[in-house]
């Protein structure tokens, strides 16, 4: 049982993203100043700074809260400041645009480009590694949290319980390759700078509008297939995704501490299916044979430190099955977590 309440609309959502966990204000104040939300604007960010404002108004503390993104959506900039949140304009790919950005306490950095790889794959590598190159001279010696993926460690065995932090990396693709090329250069800084470092490898955060879930739920609900071939996958809630990265600038260190983050059940793909489709009373019609392999991370660490997550897996499911099945509004970004050659 979980004590979270579905979320009725988009407000509610919002703010059920946005609630601190335990100890997250106590380590964001810790850092005794100011904190810069890097790339902001995506997926994760702005619920992430709502978080941390939050957080840090819970533990009475007056430190800013900034967030930098090109904003393309004012809206989503409006909302932010109305919460609290410094938004600040800035284009990561211009280095031009560091001079004029603040000094901080602590650095969390979420630029990154995914989707759309394929066929522009100059553009990832700039955005993915070239940009914390410049990010990582500007904020030289600041403890920094640097989202990373689990798709650096490449496939790995269904009954091997997913890849661990001490895990050869074996990226595939350029998307995943490009990722490692950021982790290589944030760890160069640590090491040149003395910039204490978290890279937080995740996969894959879920909420009722975007993930893995709402991906196969809106394949049910169009009545399309669901494809199998990638028979497994970890996922967990984006609130708790969001509480472990921010909470995990307390492990920042020199070389950096990796840690995995995501949920802690390996879910085959058709049992996620056949729960939503029968929770939505929609048909469901299979396509592929399951592989033996998947992209698969273990998170025993952090579930060591931070517990496990505070909504559980088949509530998960079902919330998401009530809120694409009602027509919620989703972001129209798909994981494309099927893909098992890392072309996104």
């Amino acid at each position: 049982m979980t004590s979270l309440n579905y979320p009725v609309d988009e407000t509610a959502l919002d703010d059920l993203l946005s609630e601190p966990g335990e100890g997250v204000g106590e380590a964001l104040a810790a850092l005794g100043g100011d904190i810069l939300l890097l790339g902001a604007g995506g997926k994760i960010g702005p619920t992430m700074a709502r978080m941390a404002r939050r957080a840090l108004d819970q533990v009475g503390s007056d430190a800013q809260v900034l967030a930098v993104s090109r904003w393309s959506e004012q809206a989503a900039r409006d909302e932010l400041e109305s919460h609290g949140v410094r938004t600040i304009a800035a284009d990561l790919s211009d280095t031009k645009a560091y001079a004029d950005l603040p000094d901080a306490a602590g650095l969390f950095f979420l630029a990154a480009m995914k989707f759309g790889t394929t066929g522009n794959e100059h553009r990832t590598w700039w955005t993915n590694a070239a940009v914390p190159a410049f990010v990582a001279d500007r904020w030289r010696g600041i403890p920094s949290m640097v989202y990373s993926t689990g798709n650096v460690y490449g496939l790995s065995p269904l009954s091997g319980g997913g890849s661990v932090e001490s895990d050869i990396v074996r990226p595939d693709g350029e998307y995943a390759q490009s990722c490692l090329g950021r982790e290589r250069v944030f760890t160069a800084a640590a090491e040149q700078w003395g910039t204490p470092t978290t890279i937080f490898r995740l996969n894959y955060a879920c909420e009722l509008r975007y993930g893995v879930i709402a991906d196969i739920a809106a394949k049910i609900a169009a009545g399309d297939e669901v494809d199998v071939t990638m028979p497994a996958v970890n996922v967990c809630w984006q609130g708790d995704i969001s509480s472990w990265a921010l909470r995990s600038i307390e492990l920042a260190s020199t070389p950096p501490t990796i840690l995995n983050a995501t949920g802690p059940e390996t879910t085959p793909v058709r049992s996620i299916a056949e729960r939503l489709a029968a929770r939505m009373d929609k048909p469901l019609h299979l396509v592929g044979a399951e592989e033996d392999t998947a992209l698969l991370s273990n998170a025993g660490a952090c579930f060591e430190r931070y517990g496990y997550p505070t909504l559980p897996l088949g509530t998960l499911i079902d919330w998401v099955g009530d809120w694409v099945g009602q027509g919620g509004r989703q972001l129209g970004k798909a994981t494309k977590f099927q893909q098992r050659a890392g072309a996104y």
